[in-house]
């Protein structure tokens, strides 16, 4: 099954005050390998932004007024999403405001496989803190780009943190094959053969000769 790793950004924290979504953020994973596989949207949330809000995200009303409503866009999202795992910090937060907006235009809500990396994070780490930016600096990974929550940016370090969280490490190559070629060049390069001769009779003769001539020389001397 594929995955995909999955933000949102709103206007305020509870759809129960009546807020929206204002971007979503969504990247693939095929054996927890990035594909070229995005999806991405601004949203215009028809209500103002909240105050906190906006200090989290930087999205004013006036940046968001023209951007495409969350029901022209839904039926790209559901087919980007379709039948694959849906990896998200804080799923209950994310859920409940796509759920929301579903609700808004009388569709299901959503029903995919959820891998919820905080529940994960709390698990690992009791007691500790468990928010995005904690994980980042708990597993070395650089998030300077993140100077405020934006969709896709968060999307590509907690697919880095997914990794860690369930002890896999982040994909290399594999050098293995071409160690092995390296290993066989350079033992055909250090092994050598020498060609056996064979001496002749007459050679022998003359050999023996010479031993038993230096031996008579040595044994007067």
């Amino acid at each position: 099954m594929k995955e995909v790793v999955l933000d949102t950004e709103t206007t305020g924290l509870s759809v129960r005050d009546g807020h929206r979504i204002v971007e979503i953020g969504c990247i693939e994973l095929s054996d927890l390998v990035p594909t070229a596989k995005k999806f991405h949207c601004y949203l215009n949330p028809e209500r103002k932004v909240s105050e906190k809000a906006l200090e989290v995200h930087g999205y004013t009303d006036d940046f968001l007024s023209n951007k495409k409503k969350f029901k022209e866009i839904v039926d790209d999202f559901l087919d980007f999403i379709k039948d694959k795992r849906l990896i998200i910090h804080n799923a209950e937060f994310d859920l409940s405001h796509l759920n929301n907006e579903l609700k808004i235009l009388g569709k299901d809500e959503i029903k995919n496989d959820i891998v919820d990396t905080l529940i994960l994070a709390r698990d690992k780490f009791p007691g500790s803190s468990i928010s995005l930016d904690a994980l980042c600096k708990r597993y070395r990974i650089d998030n300077s780009k993140r100077s405020k929550h934006t969709a896709l940016v968060d999307c590509d370090l907690l697919a880095r943190v997914y990794i860690n969280l369930i002890d896999q490490k982040e994909p290399t190559l594999n050098f293995q094959p071409r160690d092995k070629e390296i290993n066989e060049l350079n033992i055909k390069n250090t092994l050598y053969f020498k060609e056996v001769v064979k001496i002749s009779d007459q050679e022998k003769i003359k050999h023996s000769a010479y031993l038993k001539s230096n031996l008579k020389k040595n044994f007067f001397n």
